[in-house]
């Protein structure tokens, strides 16, 4: 088979093609990447639990990126990002990111973090997103058409996670912005220029932005996450200001975006399977179940990278020690051995186990965060999505090999 998982062939509807290499090559090693692209359930499982074998940093493919640019390229880049940070080089190069690190250092990095993600913290932005929710149904009750992507999908997470950072109301929009350009660059058409991508743009922007803030929060900490991250408590394993930067353009991605896919893939499925939308809104108590069968059948991530550590062997097919391996988490969840009738959104669905949040240590650290903002939504929206149509056919989706959502999503009252 010839399937290639960064290319934009089956980006709009990739399922198909997942059922076919489930079928007839669950591990598949795509032929011009080299990527090794694993699709069932119990082998996406077996390679997310093994970081001892498939290691998260897959820092190699950047360096493997870099190669294939000259060595004035590669100069420009990196004198534009230390002269745009005011940075040593070298603090870059060794500075930690959550998402690469592998045990023991991500044990230590994760508990820091987690100390803004705790159940209580939690529980304590439930009444705020309800708030929001209720401001983004007023802006769209009555009326005749609206985008549900840009008036409910994309302000609720937002200006949740800017709230939660302690970002100032009149700079959301910078973060909107940041996390499409991080999107496009680094998963989309952007990959193709890097030079021009904006992604480093946006680190430099980002880490000019956050520098004083983390200055007046190490002076006069808040109720918010970045007063938790630059606590000078957490000792040697504390995170440096570099480390933080990076942290937070995780959360631009992982903490909005993801939230905004979720909810428009939610209400997307939802109109493609009129009698489950008539379930929910005759049951509102079927909302994180539907929560769950959406994650399930249309998660916002198709896949996660991994890099074997040593040489493995999956479904019979040997993996060479340092390939890059994909486990296909939208194709795990829709594998029939796992979950019966996949291709069907079903309310009533035993969901426990699917791996749109991933799965091991890198599970996802706002997946609580995520359920909340989209069981909170979606209780209020789905009752007026009874009268709603969408306005057109045609669907478009995010820039991306990786992230999985509808660029707009627009949407019409139905005639009478």
């Amino acid at each position: 088979m010839g399937y290639e998982p960064f290319d934009r062939t089956h980006r709009d509807d990739p399922f198909p093609a997942y059922r076919a290499l489930r079928d007839e090559a669950p591990v598949h090693r795509a032929p011009v990447s080299g990527a090794f692209v694993v699709t069932r359930y119990e082998h996406a499982v077996e390679v997310l639990k093994s970081p001892e074998r498939f290691s998260s940093d897959t820092r190699v493919l950047n360096r493997v990126r870099r190669r294939q640019m000259s060595a004035l390229q590669q100069a420009r880049l990196l004198w534009k990002l230390t002269a745009g940070l005011r940075l040593n080089p070298l603090r870059m190069r060794d500075a930690r990111m959550l998402i690469l690190e592998d045990p023991p250092a991500h044990g230590l990095m994760r508990a820091i973090v987690n100390r803004g993600f705790t159940p209580r913290r939690i529980r304590s932005w439930e009444k705020r997103i309800e708030e929001l929710v209720h401001e983004a149904m007023d802006r769209v009750r009555g009326r005749v058409s609206f985008d549900f992507i840009e008036e409910v999908a994309v302000p609720l997470p937002v200006t949740v996670i800017s709230e939660v950072l302690g970002i100032p109301p009149e700079d959301r929009h910078l973060f909107k912005h940041w996390s499409d350009v991080l999107i496009e660059g680094g998963t989309g058409s952007g990959l193709e220029d890097p030079a021009a991508s904006g992604v480093l743009d946006v680190i430099i922007e980002l880490g000019r932005y956050m520098r004083p803030i983390m200055r007046a929060r190490r002076a006069d900490p808040a109720e918010d996450l970045i007063s938790v991250l630059v606590d000078a408590s957490a000792g040697e394993a504390g995170l440096t200001d570099v480390e933080i930067v990076l942290f937070i353009l995780l959360l631009l991605v992982a903490g909005n975006e993801t939230t905004t896919n979720l909810l428009g893939n939610a209400v997307d499925a939802l109109l493609d399977h009129p009698e489950q939308l008539a379930r929910v809104a005759a049951d509102p108590a079927l909302v994180p179940s539907l929560v769950e069968e959406a994650l399930r059948f249309d998660g916002p991530i198709l896949f996660v990278r991994r890099i074997a550590k040593e040489g493995a062997e999956l479904a019979g097919v040997p993996i060479p020690r340092g390939a890059q391996v994909l486990p296909i988490l939208s194709s795990a969840n829709r594998d029939e051995r796992r979950f019966p009738d996949p291709d069907r959104l079903d309310v009533d669905r035993d969901t426990r186990g699917h791996l749109a949040f991933g799965l091991g240590n890198h599970f996802c650290l706002g997946a609580s965060l995520a359920r909340l903002e989209a069981s909170a939504a979606l209780r209020v929206f789905v009752p007026e999505l009874l009268g709603l149509e969408r306005a057109r056919p045609e669907r478009a989706f995010v820039d991306s090999f990786q992230v999985r959502g509808r660029r707009e999503l627009p949407l019409r009252r139905r005639a009478p």
